[in-house]
């Protein structure tokens, strides 16, 4: 019996920096479908990013390109064991990870230091594009998996 295949809704890309990234990344910030909160944070990050003399598009896709990782595992399981899997990352994915990744980061910062999520959320994209902080540590760690794990890459399948 063939499964049912799952139509994706196409995000399209927003209006003011005409960027699907940006989209996405307001997408990932919404909560409780308050997407207006969400934009005006987005868009005053990347006014801040104009404000340092940074190209803000730039500045976001080099920090995602950063913090996107190459390979992951995913457990296969075989003969009643589980096996990490080393798999290359799709394009999609890589997005969505980075994306992920920068936007937990930024919400688990501490409220001393910044007092917004606008604040937070900058700090943490900056340190992205310069290949430092929690984001790039976390790419680091997943890749490192992947290549402890070489063993099993011809369970792939």
């Amino acid at each position: 019996m063939p499964r049912h295949q799952y139509k994706r809704i196409p995000v399209k890309p927003e209006p003011v920096y005409n960027s699907f990234e940006v989209a996405k990344l307001i997408n990932y910030i919404t909560k409780d479908g308050k997407k207006s909160v969400a934009e005006k944070i987005v868009y005053g990050v990347m006014e801040r990013f104009k404000k340092d003399t940074l190209d803000p598009l730039k500045t976001l896709h080099l920090a995602l390109s950063n913090v996107a990782p190459n390979h992951e595992v995913k457990p296969k399981r075989l003969g009643g064991a589980s096996y990490l899997v080393p798999i290359e990352v799709r394009k999609e994915r890589k997005l969505y990870l980075s994306l992920n990744w920068i936007v937990d980061n930024a919400r688990a910062k501490s409220n001393k230091e910044f007092h917004t999520f606008e604040e937070k959320l900058y700090t943490e994209i900056r340190d992205a594009a310069q290949n430092t902080g929690p984001s790039i540590a976390k790419k680091v760690q997943t890749e490192k998996l992947a290549d402890a794990n070489k063993a099993f890459a011809h369970l792939k399948w």
